[in-house]
């Protein structure tokens, strides 16, 4: 029985239940981390947003299309850029994308175990490069060669 018995000035709160240090058990502790973190999660977060390029493969599905996106990618062992293909399912609630058309997913909340991404239409490319030019044709400007000796003969053939 005296194994039992504890000497009196052993006093511990897990022993008696009373809190020694004076905080109380169902209030949160504050720190000066906790105040920074509530701080932080006032702020608002940045997420980026995470948009691919590919080529419909499959548009016999309702409201989907499955997008075929290539990437070059370094070969483990040979360090050759390889071509890698990943097919993503993307929502299309109008329909109006076939196969073989080029399209942009965005990044939207999920929609389904395996569609997370919304299909948009790409922007075409000739419009991309076409950004500094004045040009809408896609041409620079600079007449080929062939072009250019006959501009030196016509002007030849006009001075006589």
């Amino acid at each position: 029985m005296w194994l039992l018995q504890l000497p009196s000035n052993l006093s511990t709160p897990f022993l008696t239940g009373n809190n020694v240090s004076g905080l109380n058990r169902l209030t949160k502790p504050t720190s000066t981390l906790s105040q920074a973190q509530s701080q932080a999660h006032s702020l608002p977060s940045i997420k980026a947003m995470k948009t691919l390029e590919g080529r419909v493969t499959c548009a016999t599905n309702d409201k989907t299309v499955a997008v075929e996106v290539t990437r070059l990618a370094p070969h483990p062992k040979y360090k050759k850029r390889i071509r890698m293909k990943k097919k993503y399912q993307a929502h299309d609630p109008e329909n109006v994308f076939k196969k073989g058309d080029i399209v942009q997913l965005q990044k939207i909340r999920p929609i389904s175990k395996t569609k997370t991404f919304l299909a948009v239409p790409a922007p075409s490319r000739s419009t991309k490069s076409n950004n500094g030019n004045g040009n809408s044709s896609g041409e620079i400007g600079i007449p080929f060669q062939s072009q250019q000796e006959e501009v030196v003969m016509v002007e030849e053939e006009a001075q006589p």
